[in-house]
């Protein structure tokens, strides 16, 4: 394995654990117990690069491929439910800014990582020159999780009414494929798009950035 798989493989863990950890703060927000925990934080962690997986027409899914995303979203799911189950003043008021904080912050590290992997995945299966399906495959990767998670846990998908999200990752995902075809390391490509989604997911949350809405 050369130095850029290594650094595709290390996004790839570094978004599972955050989706992971992103969906099972939902599960235990919803007072669901330790089987939903788990599947909701799974669900969150690999239902993006279910959906991307079958839009490229990979068979089976990556998921069934390599189990270890589903173990490490496993393990990450019951972690922190025994962290919260022996700790439950961790979701009192007092700490619900911080809390507010580190679900914020999974959530965008998921979707930049996530963003660029889709269109690593693309780019792995042969759709050099397909724009359209790069950028949509990236997004679908990185904010498909999260929809999976919002429809399970019965609320609004996030990437339809939370301060610019599928929007850092369009924006993510252009900039990536824009590095990539100007011929700029692929690994460095990647790392860019993703830091950049995450960051405008920061300023968005930070300054309420929203997108239009047509009743106020």
């Amino acid at each position: 394995m050369d130095i850029s798989q290594h650094i595709v493989f290390l996004i790839e863990i570094i978004g599972t654990i955050a989706f992971a950890s992103s969906g099972t703060m939902v599960a235990i927000e919803k007072k669901l117990d330790l089987f939903g925990v788990i599947i909701l934080g799974l669900s969150t962690a690999v239902g993006g690069g279910m959906i991307r997986d079958l839009i490229l027409g990979i068979h089976p899914p990556m998921m069934f491929q390599n189990s270890i995303y589903v173990k490490i979203s496993v393990i990450v799911s019951v972690i922190i439910f025994l962290i919260v189950y022996w700790n439950n003043q961790i979701l009192n008021s007092k700490y619900m800014k911080r809390y507010t904080f580190v679900m914020n912050l999974f959530d965008a590290i998921g979707l930049g990582a996530f963003t660029v992997i889709g269109i690593h995945t693309a780019y792995d299966v042969g759709f050099y020159d397909r724009t359209l399906l790069l950028t949509t495959v990236g997004m679908m990767t990185g904010v498909g999780g999260g929809m999976v998670r919002d429809v399970l846990a019965g609320q609004t998908p996030t990437v339809l009414k939370k301060h610019i999200y599928a929007s850092a990752s369009f924006v993510g995902a252009i900039v990536c494929i824009i590095m990539i075809r100007s011929n700029i390391d692929y690994s460095i490509s990647m790392i860019i798009g993703a830091l950049l989604i995450i960051i405008i997911r920061f300023f968005a949350t930070k300054y309420r950035w929203n997108l239009p809405k047509a009743v106020k």
